[in-house]
């Protein structure tokens, strides 16, 4: 396994993550089957605790669905800042032990301990000492995976965690450790499932073919996968087979798109209702962007109707764009063309092709009776911060009196009943 043998990384893995924050400040519910998400018609799951594991809820699962399921779980809304401040507090003490840390996600990250096991003991002990202090210090349990690569600890990972069986959870050893000498040991008997890249349309294949678990596939004449699968998928699933991954932990992987997308408990069937949309998903990317002090040129514009039929349009400029009136100008038109009456559920707005802010000066800015955008974006900016998201917004954004904040990772579970509810 070529680039495997020196290194030590850790997987690091949230148990229910989003249950877990919401059980400490609702204790009473541990114990009851509680599942974090939209909770409206059209949500999805976002998280579920072991005990609603139980009966076959799981995230990305309709809401719908998990309350037949689980008629008797408590279902709560998710709250994407609370997460997201809890995940900064993990990642600080995953930064004690040292700075190669990669997040995948706001419960998940790749840790390159290498260099810190003179500090710290072997991949092993610093596992322990992270559940510890995660344990300790926040209430909050995680699993991890120690192995020579990224690949082989996620899949350790996996192995730590609880399991949710119908009678039963059992609580999972918390670190799994898969030792260089011992790869093809440990890899052998997984279902074949389980290596990345293997989705239902892979797995019929290989099912047709008689392999069920990875010591099938290494077994297996390489022509005969060639042959299913397409030379660089059977190259790729032949270097998995065998637990060889050179990739790095990246530290600081930048983002490659910024956006907002949101959907609706009720489709928009008008042009003036997307428009409103519209006007605030742009000042939450614009406000996004900002934050990270970054810009873009290429803007797409999702849209996905009643029918679950999902376009997208996309336009490039030559200047780099953080500004909400930009975006809606460049934007707009994309919007402007796409008929609404069959109903909209969904509408997004994202941005790409990233660099850095350039104001360029115009003829409108030798203009004194021009509108100063940037003074104005400046001050919604410093009144946010100082008051919260709700404080200040578009005009178009305000309904009963409230404005109606775009939250940051909300499109991950759906819309609940009342998307006006206060939280």
């Amino acid at each position: 396994m070529t680039g495997t043998t020196s290194r030590t990384i850790l997987h690091a893995d949230m148990d229910a993550f989003f249950v877990s924050v919401e059980l400490r400040r609702h204790p009473e519910l541990v114990g009851q089957p509680v599942v974090v998400g939209g909770t409206g018609n059209r949500g999805v799951v976002a998280a579920a605790s072991y005990e609603a594991r139980r009966f076959g809820v799981h995230s990305a699962l309709p809401s719908a669905v998990a309350r037949r399921r689980c008629p008797h779980a408590v279902f709560l809304p998710g709250d994407h800042e609370l997460y997201g401040e809890v995940s900064g507090q993990v990642r600080e003490i995953f930064e004690r032990f040292t700075p190669l840390v990669e997040p995948l996600s706001l419960d998940e990250a790749f840790l390159d301990v290498t260099g810190a096991q003179h500090l710290f003991g072997d991949g092993r002990a610093i596992a322990e000492r992270i559940r510890a202090a995660v344990s300790e210090e926040l209430d909050l349990g995680c699993s991890v995976g120690v192995a020579p690569n990224k690949f082989l600890a996620k899949l350790a990972s996996v192995e730590a965690k609880p399991t949710a069986r119908t009678d039963r959870i059992d609580p999972g050893e918390g670190v799994t450790v898969v030792d260089p000498d011992a790869v093809q040991a440990f890899l052998d008997p997984l279902p074949v499932q389980r290596l990345w890249g293997v989705g239902p349309a892979t797995l019929d294949k290989l099912t047709r073919l008689g392999i069920s678990n990875v010591r099938d596939l290494r077994r297996i004449d390489h022509a005969v996968i060639t042959t299913a699968l397409g030379a660089n998928q059977a190259r790729h699933l032949a270097a998995l087979a065998v637990g060889a991954d050179d990739r790095p932990v990246e530290p600081d992987r930048e983002a490659k798109s910024i956006g907002h997308e949101e959907t609706y408990p009720v489709d928009k069937h008008t042009p003036a209702e997307l428009r409103s949309e519209l006007v605030r998903l742009a000042d939450a990317v614009a406000q996004r962007m900002r934050g990270q002090g970054v810009a873009a040129r290429t803007w797409q514009l999702k849209v996905r109707f009643a029918g679950f039929t999902t376009i997208t349009r996309s336009v490039t400029t030559g200047d780099f764009i953080d500004r909400a009136p930009d975006i809606i100008e460049l934007v707009g038109p994309l919007l402007d063309v796409i008929d609404p009456t069959p109903g909209v559920r969904l509408l997004g707005v994202s941005g790409s092709n990233l660099g850095a802010p350039a104001a360029q000066l115009s003829f409108d800015d030798l203009d004194d009776t021009a509108p100063d955008f940037g003074a104005t974006t400046e001050a919604l900016d410093a009144i946010r911060q100082r008051f919260g998201e709700s404080a200040i917004g578009r005009a178009s954004a305000v309904r009963g009196g409230k404005v109606r904040v775009v939250r940051r990772g909300a499109q991950q579970w759906g819309p609940d009943q009342d998307p006006d509810r206060p939280r």
